[in-house]
């Protein structure tokens, strides 16, 4: 993949995915420190989200601004 932000967003839901297991898990051996992993899994869920989000939104404002200077091209 060459997007970075992509990129970064699969990572970021991967990781957020891994460290919400990693809560219910601590909270199922009744550990009770298990709250910073579902607050962490959780905005690294979140910031995965939107960073996919933001890279699908720049790609097509790409494709938005190549289409219109070859349409600006060709009419001169």
């Amino acid at each position: 993949m060459r997007n970075k932000y992509l990129r970064l967003g699969i990572w970021l839901i991967f990781l957020g995915v891994a460290l919400i297991l990693l809560g219910y898990y601590l909270m199922g051996v009744e550990i009770y420190k298990y709250g910073w992993a579902m607050v962490n899994g959780t905005l690294a869920f979140g910031f995965g989200f939107l960073s996919v989000i933001y890279s699908l939104i720049r790609k097509m404002d790409w494709k938005a601004i190549l289409r219109e200077r070859a349409e600006d091209a060709e009419g001169d």
